[in-house]
């Protein structure tokens, strides 16, 4: 296309989009289109552009159909609840937001509040705590609170059942409303006090709604009370009803997502979740400015009350009667418009129909199987859901393969592997493991482990020409940290992008499995010893130096001078704690790191003296699978088969099966929720990331990140079309 054509579109563009003649507005009632058609007239009496058309539809979702699929409709004002559902249905932009006369454009914010006296609870320490809630399936109460911990990855529920997962998480609860539920999340209610109306749904339970939620906190039955912004000064500094009139409002404290605590009064910063106002919703061909501009321009000349219903026989016509005034929506993308509120919503949808029958889970080894055979069989004697069935996966890439075109559904990667099925099959991350056993476990340390005795290598330098043990061609800690490292510190310079190559000119011979490829040099399989029969020399997974233990096994076995491994790889296979006849008389003591900074230290010193902070392994699965639902399945499951467990199967040890870290590493402590990491990059981080896409190509050229190509490609751009 020549430059006077694309300027000849783009013109012709430009005028449909801002030269819309008639915007036609969606109603959903009688009482909603008589509005609409007074709102008309009153617009075209004050020569208000572009003109208004009333269409009348039977709901929402009718509106988002004729939006979309029958293009009948230009625009119409739903509640953020309604612009998550009909997200699901049809394509469309925010034009608008709604606001009182704040500008704030929000109902109302989503809080948890305790009294300040409690100094010991905060957001991340809740489970196992009391609870006052203002009524099940209401906003503030239940949707925002629930939906934060779900999707924070503090609250697993399995198999969609919501009230177990509360009754899981805390200890007791005030849920007005939840009768047919676990008996524990009505324990706290107290009814009208004479024994009638335990958790009702109504005001003859004291403690329902805002303010019985709060004064369920205030006389104690609950440590945490899920209300909203103004509830606490509703109800303290000589406002409320008889209960309240001593209460101090700065005697209570909001719990803030990072952990800290903040008066009440600070709810702008500190709060689960901002509700939005209804938002002006409108077709995709359609400018925002449009839309926006003839709203504003209707509600400053026609005079029509566009936010009161009063005349027409109902209330929040078309918009909503306590509004104001509207607000540009800052993001025509609703997800980005309504923020954290629409992952609490995502997080609180899920049905029956999103539990699949089966999670097919893509093992690598006659171990593994053997291993997820019997995970299966605990799991379905414990009546956790979804079913597991296992299916073999030629490679890893195979199994990557397989999720991808729904032949499986999952498997745990590391960190390397990680960033390959994100960035090439579009997986994402579902669980994350845990090494430290809370929630800043997931991640590890890389580190480079010598023999205390071995007094020649003092740097990394010192490395060339000795030999070398890794967890495995492409992994994270065994070879993507240590070759990076080496490539930074120019000890390496690959050329044409080929680190095997440098990797194997450096070291004097290795063990990589997985480095059998053509065109590798042949030393980087040279330590390698195959299976306990010598078979599979130097294949990934079979090799008996293969993995953590097994590059630790090489170095102990004299088949390597440095051996590249995480920082608990030490310590699970000396002192006793790995009784296998190669590692049961080894001394941690007999072991030290080699640290980046050119010195080494003890094995105890790792947070110090490591090649890199990693991320954990994950359980990578289909963007179109419920993550909540496959992190419901297993927390309920290392409940009963996790660390602590007495006897049976257990998911973090494989002794009892050919092989290590199969399916889960051994040296995990428990699974956690991805919270906000969601996607690859955000579990990877991006200086790891950065790192894995330098690995990509180390050629003696600049490495580029991301953006400066970006950046480099806008640049030529504007070079080209200034050229024309």
């Amino acid at each position: 296309m020549d430059t006077w054509t694309f300027l000849s579109v783009l013109l012709a563009l430009t005028h449909y989009v801002s030269g819309q003649s008639t915007i036609r507005w969606c109603v959903i009632s009688v009482a909603e289109e008589s509005k609409c058609k007074a709102m008309a007239q009153a617009f075209s009496s004050a020569s208000v552009r572009p003109a208004l058309k009333c269409v009348l539809a039977a709901s929402k979702a009718e509106c988002a159909q004729k939006l979309t699929q029958k293009k009948e409709v230009d625009a119409f004002s739903a509640s953020a609840k309604d612009i998550y559902d009909i997200g699901k249905l049809a394509s469309f932009k925010i034009s608008a937001g709604e606001s009182g006369s704040d500008g704030k454009g929000i109902t109302y914010y989503g809080v948890a509040v305790v009294k300040k006296t409690n100094a010991a609870i905060n957001i991340n320490n809740l489970k196992g705590k009391k609870s006052c809630h203002t009524g099940k399936n209401r906003t503030a109460g239940w949707n925002v609170p629930l939906g934060y911990l779900i999707d924070s990855g503090m609250m697993s529920v399995m198999g969609c059942n919501i009230p177990q997962g509360v009754a899981d998480f805390f200890n007791a609860s005030c849920i007005p409303g939840a009768k047919d539920d676990p008996a524990s999340l009505c324990q706290q209610c107290v009814g009208d006090r004479t024994g009638q109306f335990k958790c009702d749904p109504s005001n003859k339970e004291l403690y329902y709604a805002y303010d019985g939620a709060f004064r369920c906190l205030v006389e104690d039955a609950g440590d945490v009370a899920f209300v909203k912004h103004t509830t606490v000064s509703e109800n303290t500094d000589g406002k409320g009803a008889s209960w309240a009139q001593e209460l101090q409002s700065k005697d209570y404290q909001l719990l803030c997502r990072d952990g800290t605590r903040s008066p009440v009064t600070d709810y702008e910063k500190c709060h689960l979740a901002r509700v939005p106002s209804r938002g002006i919703v409108i077709h995709p061909d359609i400018t925002t400015s449009v839309v926006y501009n003839m709203l504003t321009e209707g509600l400053q000349k026609s005079g029509f009350s566009m936010f009161s219903s009063a005349d027409f026989g109902g209330e929040n016509l078309l918009f909503s009667d306590t509004s104001t005034k509207f607000i540009q929506a800052g993001n025509e993308n609703y997800k980005e418009w309504m923020g954290r509120y629409y992952h609490i919503l995502k997080a609180m949808d899920c049905s029956q129909s999103d539990i699949p029958s089966q999670l097919q889970w893509c093992v690598l080894s006659h171990g593994e199987q053997q291993k997820c055979a019997d995970m299966a069989v605990a799991f379905k004697n414990k009546n956790l859901i979804p079913n597991i069935q296992c299916v073999y996966g030629a490679s890893v890439e195979d199994c990557m393969k397989k999720i991808q075109n729904k032949e499986a559904d999952a498997i745990t990667l590391d960190g390397g592997y990680i960033y390959t099925a994100g960035k090439s099959y579009g997986l994402i991350p579902a669980v994350g493991e845990s090494y430290t056993g809370d929630s800043d476990g997931s991640i590890y340390y890389a580190v480079a482990v010598l023999r205390k005795s071995n007094r020649d290598i003092q740097r990394f330098s010192d490395l060339k020409g000795k030999r070398s043990c890794h967890t495995g061609y492409g992994r994270t800690a065994g070879w993507n940290i240590p070759m990076g490292l080496l490539i930074e510190k120019g000890i390496i310079r690959p050329q044409t992008c080929q680190v095997a190559q440098a990797a194997g000119e450096f070291f004097e011979s290795a063990c990589v499995p997985g480095a059998d490829q053509k065109d590798f040099p042949e030393n980087l399989c040279k330590q390698c010893i195959g299976d306990s029969s010598g078979q599979f020399k130097c294949v990934k997974g079979k090799d008996l130096y293969d993995g953590y233990d097994g590059a630790f096994r090489c170095l102990v076995e004299n088949h390597g001078d440095v051996a590249f491994v995480k920082h608990s790889t030490v310590f699970q296979n000396t002192d006793g704690n790995n009784t296998d006849p190669w590692a049961v008389n080894l001394d941690s003591r007999e072991f030290q790191l080699l640290c980046s900074q050119e010195s080494r230290a003890e094995v105890t010193q790792f947070t110090k003296c490591n090649l890199a902070r990693v991320p954990s392994h994950a359980v990578m699965i289909r963007p179109d699978t419920n993550h909540h639902i496959i992190f419901g399945l297993l927390d309920k499951a290392q409940r009963f088969f996790g660390v602590n467990s007495a006897s049976g199967f257990k998911m973090f040890d494989s002794k009892a099966y050919e092989g290590s870290d199969l399916i889960f590493k051994d040296s995990t402590i428990t699974l956690i929720g991805v919270g906000e990491r969601k996607t690859y990059e955000e579990w990877l981080g991006q200086s790891y990331l950065d790192s894995l896409i330098a690995m990509e190509c180390s050629a003696s050229s600049t490495v580029f990140s991301f953006s400066s190509l970006l950046l480099m490609s806008i640049v030529s751009s504007l070079v080209s079309l200034l050229a024309l």
